[in-house]
C-alpha cells in the first residue's frame, strides 16, 4: 500500500503523539505480550558495506508521506538499480496508520524487514517488543559515537540497548520575512540572535502596524517553541530518571510567560489558528516564525515573499532547540533469516551513506561529516539548522513518553489562549504528566 501522494502533514514529523505511546500502538499486542520470534535481536556477521548472499526482497515501511516520501522513493529506486541481489519494496503510511498496523503485522508474522521511526516512538515500540535490539548491526556498520552529536547518538538507545540507527535531524529554526524587515527599517540580512535584538525588531515592526511574532497555541509550532525556550531558560521537561515532569519550574514558567507576553503586548494576535503563523509569514503578515526545517523547501521557492532562514535566537542564557530524528529500526520477525538481516544492514548503510541526497527532502544528516560535506552545504537553506544540532534536545528514551508530553501541550494551549496563567497551567499539567509516568512505569516496566 503506497500512499506517496498523500499531502505532507507537519505534525507527521513526530507522528501521532497519542498513537505512539497509547492505545493505538498497543491495541494489537497489548500489555507486555511477546510477539512470535521474541529473542535477543539479530546478528550481523557481514560488514554492512556489501551483500553477497542470495537474492532477497526486503519490505521497508515508513511514514514519509509527501515530499520526503518522494525523495525516499527515488533513493530506493536507485538502490534497487545498483544492487542486483537485493530488492527493497517501500510502503508508506500516514504515521498514525503506521503505528496502528505495525504491532498487528509483527504479531501475525507479516511485519516489514526494515522500518523508520522517530526517536520518541522507539522506546514504546521496544518495550512492546515490536522492534528488536540492533547492536550487532550497528557494530557491523562500525558506527562510532564520535561521528554524531551526543543527543543523536543516544536517541536510538533504550535501556542500554541500541534500537535505532540515526538517519537525520529535523529541528526548529527562525524563518523571517525580509520584506517586512525592510518595511520596518530593519537589516534583512541580520535577523535577531538574542532577546534584546528580538524585542527591538518587534518594536520596530509594531511601529509599522505589524504584529511580528505570532504565537501558536498548538503543538505545531507553539509547543515546540515552548520546549526550545524552556531549555534556553535552563529548564528540563522531566527530572533525571523521568519519574516526574518538571516543566512547571521557574524556568518553565518564565519561558511560557515570555510567549504569552508576546500576545498580551500586541506582538501576536490573541487566537492564532493551526498553521496560521506560518501562512501569515508567507503572506507578509507575520515577520518572525519559529518553524520546522520541513518548510525550507517551500519557502526557498516562494516568489511572493522573501523568507530568510536563521538559527533560533537565544532568548535565554543557554542554547536550546527542539528536534527529532528519523532512525532505522528492525521489526521483530518470526524466525531469523540471516540473509535478510545482512541485506538490511547493507541497505541501512547505503541509505545513511547517501544522507546528502536524503537531506534534500529537508533534513540535516545525522553523521556530522556528512553535514559538513560539500554535497550538503550546497543545499539552499539548511545550513542554519545544521549549526543548531549541538543545541538540539530530543524527547527522553522512555516508553509512553508521548502520553505525558500531551499534558504539556495542553498547558501551552491554555496559557497562550488566555484560559489560564502560565504557572497554573504548567503546574496542573506537570502533576497530570507525573501520574501518567507512574502509570506507564507499571504498564511498560
Amino acid at each position: 500500500m503506497n500512499q506517496l501522494n498523500v499531502p505532507l502533514s507537519r505534525r507527521g514529523f513526530i507522528g501521532a503523539a497519542g498513537a505512539v505511546g497509547g492505545a493505538l500502538a498497543l491495541a494489537a499486542c497489548g500489555g507486555k505480550s511477546t510477539p512470535p520470534g521474541a529473542g535477543a535481536g539479530p546478528t550481523a556477521s557481514g560488514a554492512g558495506t556489501a551483500y553477497n548472499g542470495p537474492n532477497v526482497t526486503l519490505a521497508f515501511w515508513n511514514g514519509w508521506t509527501g515530499a520526503d516520501g518522494d525523495y525516499a522513493k527515488q533513493m530506493v529506486s536507485k538502490f534497487n538499480s545498483e544492487t542486483k541481489n537485493v530488492k527493497v519494496n517501500m510502503n508508506v503510511f500516514q504515521w498514525a496508520d503506521f503505528f496502528q498496523k505495525m504491532p498487528a503485522a509483527v504479531t501475525s508474522g507479516n511485519g516489514p524487514d526494515i522500518a523508520v521511526m522517530h526517536i520518541d516512538a522507539i522506546p514504546t515500540q521496544a518495550a512492546q517488543r515490536v522492534i528488536v535490539p540492533i547492536d550487532a548491526v550497528a557494530n557491523s556498520l562500525k558506527l562510532n559515537q564520535g561521528d554524531y552529536a551526543e543527543a543523536v547518538w543516544q536517541g536510538g538507545i533504550y535501556q542500554e540497548k541500541r534500537y535505532g540507527i540515526p538517519i537525520d535531524v529535523h529541528c526548529l529554526g527562525l524563518f523571517y520575512n525580509k520584506d517586512l524587515f525592510e518595511k520596518a527599517g530593519l537589516n534583512a540580512d541580520k535577523p535577531p540572535t538574542n532577546k534584546d535584538e528580538y524585542m527591538d525588531a518587534l518594536d520596530k515592526l509594531k511601529s509599522k502596524g505589524i504584529q511580528g511574532s505570532w504565537v501558536s497555541p498548538f503543538q505545531f509550532t507553539g509547543g515546540l517553541m515552548y520546549q526550545s525556550l524552556l531549555w534556553q531558560f535552563g529548564g528540563e521537561l522531566f527530572n533525571e530518571d523521568v519519574t516526574k515532569a518538571t516543566w512547571d519550574s521557574e524556568a518553565g514558567v518564565a519561558a511560557l510567560t515570555w510567549m504569552t507576553d508576546l500576545v498580551k503586548n500586541g506582538y501576536s494576535p490573541k487566537n492564532v489558528g493551526q498553521d496560521a503563523d506560518y501562512v501569515a509569514l508567507k503572506n507578509s503578515r507575520n515577520a518572525l516564525n519559529w518553524q520546522g526545517i520541513w518548510q525550507v523547501n517551500e519557502v526557498t521557492k516562494l516568489t511572493t515573499a522573501k523568507i530568510g532562514l536563521a538559527e533560533l535566537p537565544k532568548i535565554g542564557d543557554k542554547g536550546g532547540v527542539w528536534g527529532n530524528s528519523h532512525q532505522f529500526v528492525l521489526p521483530r520477525t518470526q524466525g531469523s533469516d540471516q540473509n535478510k538481516v545482512e541485506a538490511s544492514a547493507y541497505f541501512v548503510n547505503w541509505f545513511t551513506q547517501n544522507s546528502a541526497d536524503w537531506a534534500k527532502s529537508g533534513k540535516v544528516p545525522a553523521v556530522e561529516k556528512q553535514a559538513e560535506s560539500s554535497e550538503f552545504t550546497s543545499i539552499e537553506g539548511l545550513q542554519p539548522f545544521a549549526k543548531e544540532v549541538p543545541d538540539v534536545h530530543f524527547p527522553p528514551a522512555v516508553a509512553g513518553i508521548s502520553d505525558a508530553m500531551t499534558a504539556m501541550y495542553d498547558a501551552v494551549n491554555a496559557a497562550v489562549l488566555g484560559k489560564s496563567d502560565p504557572a497554573s497551567a504548567l503546574r496542573s499539567a506537570a502533576n497530570k504528566a507525573s501520574q501518567i509516568l507512574t502509570q506507564n512505569k507499571k504498564k511498560y516496566g
